[in-house]
């Protein structure tokens, strides 16, 4: 069975597997991302250390990065987290450089694929997959098939604004939702300082049933919950799969399904009597892995 090394581009490291067409792992394994501050060369030099002694034995490439891809094209843009690669054709680069066939998408989009393929969505023909990171990504599936826009825009949650009226507060956008908008909910309730706040520590106070944890959850999930039935009602979508780090916190999606449940009590219409579907929301069926599971669909099946 041909074997493919897959790349998961993060600021923090880029994650690599050697993986088969089943999307089974034969290896992995990870090495720290260069800095905002490196060359390209210096990038280039990093990728060579993983790519070369696997070069005798994978039919292709294929990877899963931040940054607006055209995966047409195998180019990168507004890749913040490495603005050397900015504008760089990397599919014919890596090409060129390592003799095999190379494909680029990007992260969310990756993760909404790898649901598609073998997770959470399969066989659904329209839904979407939100990752709460620092902001919210994602992907939108439509009539089965990723949809990415002529912009490669679709999915990229964070920039739906939620506050016509303050459009000028980053507060009033999705990002907010991302998991520093959950620290940010119990720092207004409490007025500590939460800037060194992780999930791990706020998911304890939860389950040491800490009231403003508590409180600051429900606040956090209820808008959510908005945003998901916001979502549905523009696409009517079959699941809305949540993933990222903190949705592996089983307290993040039993409040999410609690809010889901009351926005019949929320919304003046449905109040008054009005049916409309509520959004059928799951947690991701893949979460480290997801990138590197979608990154190889795309490689396989859309490049």
């Amino acid at each position: 069975m041909a074997e493919y090394l897959v790349f998961d581009w993060g600021g923090t490291a880029l994650k690599y597997a050697l993986m088969n067409e089943q999307a089974e792992i034969l290896e992995k394994g990870d090495v720290p991302s260069p800095s905002r501050d490196a060359s390209k060369e210096e990038f280039m030099d990093v990728i060579d250390g993983i790519v070369n002694p696997y070069l005798n034995r994978i039919k292709g490439i294929a990877i899963s990065s931040p940054g607006i891809i055209d995966p047409v094209s195998g180019t990168i843009n507004v890749v913040a987290v490495f603005p050397y690669l900015n504008g760089c054709c990397i599919a014919k680069e890596f090409a060129q450089r390592y003799h095999v066939p190379v494909s680029l998408e990007n992260d969310g989009k990756s993760a909404a694929l790898a649901e598609l393929w073998k997770g959470n969505l399969a066989g659904c023909t329209d839904g979407a997959v939100m990752l709460i990171g620092t902001g919210i990504g994602g992907g939108l599936i439509i009539d089965g098939k990723l949809h990415r826009g002529k912009d490669f825009l679709a999915g990229e949650f964070s920039m739906v604004c939620t506050d016509i009226y303050h459009a000028d507060q980053k507060e009033s956008y999705w990002s907010d939702l991302g998991y520093r908008g959950l620290f940010r909910r119990l720092s207004l309730i409490t007025g500590e300082e939460v800037s060194e706040m992780n999930g791990y520590t706020f998911f304890e106070r939860v389950e040491n049933k800490d009231s403003a944890a508590l409180e600051a959850l429900k606040q956090y999930t209820d808008q959510l919950a908005v945003m998901c039935m916001s979502l549905n009602m523009l696409l009517n979508l079959d699941a809305i799969c949540i993933g990222g780090g903190i949705s592996r916190q089983p307290a993040l999606m039993d409040s999410l399904y609690q809010s889901v449940s009351e926005i019949p009590q929320i919304n003046p219409d449905m109040r008054e009597g009005l049916k409309l579907p509520l959004p059928v929301v799951k947690p991701c069926a893949f979460l480290s892995d997801a990138n590197l599971i979608g990154a190889l669909y795309h490689h396989l099946h859309e490049n």
